[in-house]
């Protein structure tokens, strides 16, 4: 079975939380069918925006939406 994985981010409201500065704005970079793949996509997204402190980049895997442990 594959784990899908989802990487997404933006503009945080602070740089100590999680919460996005507007949720409307959040980027989907992609779902993708292992980590390893989301793990590049991820560094890609984190390298473009690197000079902005309030940006972050997440993977999620997904299967614990669907199969909760």
């Amino acid at each position: 079975m594959t784990n899908l994985h989802l990487v997404f981010g933006g503009e945080l409201a602070d740089a100590e939380g999680f919460e996005f500065k507007n949720p409307a704005d959040i980027d989907l970079v992609g779902v993708f069918p292992n980590y390893s793949d989301a793990e590049r996509a991820w560094r890609a997204a984190a390298q473009r925006t690197v000079d902005s402190a309030l940006t972050r980049y997440f993977i999620a895997d997904l299967s614990k939406l669907y199969m909760p442990e």
